[in-house]
């Protein structure tokens, strides 16, 4: 099969959006004597005028070859899938051998079968993410018309969608992910396999699954992602109890505190939020509800300890899953800052001593997420700003206080046993 290629002055990359790290990483493997390219979603986000977030690299070097390339500085990683990592500081540029080999029917599960450029594109999932940067020459390299693709705004998967869905069920939610970034449309060819393939999804691993939905939460996409997943159903296999409450005519709520959420990271940049306080997103809506209900069965409000168990109820019911599940650290904070939500605005009507607010570990999450009611809510900007000004001064009077030193303890003295005459 030959490729097209398509020169600089067909795509009109802006070479400024290269990470120079990754450009430094092509060079070397090149005059080592090997072939090296961008791949993936670097050169479809550089198509698409976006700044790429990571920039991965296949090559036809071995992964012990790239290492003796980079030495000190490569990594190599990885059993069922072997990758080399180039490290410059923090930052990792990832470099993956070309691939072939995958099995016809069955999960994939040996993935260090090298093969050539061609071979390694066949076995990528959507034809978006099929194309090669050649940085030495500026051109791309479409075997898959993932080039035409993109011009139209469509998601295709390379090969049979059927038996590729069934091989890495996961390209399930990916094939949902990039239709809530980029907003294509699915052929309808990838479409029609979508719901006789779901049931597949539990085959995948768990942990991986939960990345792809956590990382989501966290891309400034999460209301359109969440809700593709429940039209299509995956949710529906996943979360089934938090589905219903998607469904139902209150779950438009949780939609609106995660397009606040989406707003921020457009507005901010990542790492915005924590993801205790995006999980905290899908349940608060849902305590609230639930608050509601006691409240209107008694007297009094309820106390912290019943919104605390309220809380821990609702998380144990809508993301504890026998098949997936949000890890703990995430959902005992999560827990943390609903619960926060009820000592800033009382149901009593009751103010609570801030200072003893402030001090909590986990309040700089709970302020986030009161930033996102604010949002929602605008009766409470007011007491936003408030709160956030009183916190960043009593963070930095905290700072001003001097450190006394620890104490010394003072040594032990030893009294000297009188001797007892005989």
């Amino acid at each position: 099969m030959q490729p097209k290629i398509y020169c600089e002055s067909d795509h009109h990359i802006d070479p400024s959006l290269i990470d120079s790290d990754a450009l430094y990483v092509l060079h070397k493997l090149r005059q080592a004597g090997f072939i090296a390219y961008l791949v993936g979603g670097s050169v479809r986000d550089l198509l698409i005028k976006r700044r790429p977030k990571d920039f991965d690299i296949s090559t036809d070097a071995r992964p012990e070859q790239i290492k003796a390339v980079f030495q000190r500085q490569c990594l190599l990683i990885g059993r069922r899938f072997r990758l080399a990592h180039i490290r410059f500081g923090h930052k990792v540029i990832e470099v993956a051998t070309f691939r072939s080999g995958e099995n016809v029917s069955d999960l994939i599960t040996q993935d260090n079968v090298w093969g050539s450029e061609q071979e390694d594109v066949l076995r990528r999932d959507f034809t978006i993410n099929g194309l090669f940067y050649d940085a030495a020459t500026h051109s791309i390299i479409d075997y898959v018309d993932g080039w035409s693709d993109i011009q139209n705004h469509l998601l295709r998967i390379i090969g049979d969608p059927e038996m590729r869905f069934k091989q890495d069920p996961v390209r399930l939610i990916r094939l949902l992910k990039f239709q809530a970034r980029y907003g294509f449309k699915i052929d309808p060819e990838t479409a029609k396999c979508i719901a006789s393939c779901l049931p597949e999804i539990k085959k995948s691993s768990p942990a991986r699954v939960l990345e792809e939905i956590l990382r989501m939460l966290e891309s400034g996409y999460a209301q359109e992602f969440f809700r593709l997943m429940a039209h299509y159903h995956l949710l529906d296999l996943l979360f089934p109890a938090l589905t219903k409450w998607l469904h139902s005519a209150r779950g438009k709520k949780v939609f609106h505190y995660l397009a606040c959420a989406d707003q921020l990271y457009h507005h901010k940049g990542k790492n915005v939020l924590d993801r205790s306080a995006l999980t905290a997103c899908l349940l608060f809506p849902i305590l609230e509800i639930e608050l509601e209900k006691i409240c209107a069965s008694k007297k009094n409000p309820p106390h912290i300890g019943d919104i605390t168990l309220t809380a821990a109820t609702l998380v144990k019911s809508l993301l504890i899953h026998p098949f997936t599940h949000f890890p703990r650290r995430i959902t005992s904070q999560a827990v943390a800052i609903l619960v926060s939500q009820y000592r800033i605005t009382p149901l009593s009507k009751k103010r609570h001593s801030r200072e003893k607010l402030f001090h909590s570990k986990e309040f700089v999450h709970a302020l986030a997420f009161f930033k996102l009611r604010a949002m929602v809510n605008e009766s409470h900007v007011e007491l936003y700003k408030t709160m956030r000004d009183q916190y960043h001064h009593f963070l930095h009077q905290r700072e001003k206080k001097p450190h006394s030193p620890p104490q010394k303890s003072k040594p032990r003295s030893y009294r000297k046993r009188a001797s007892h005459a005989s």
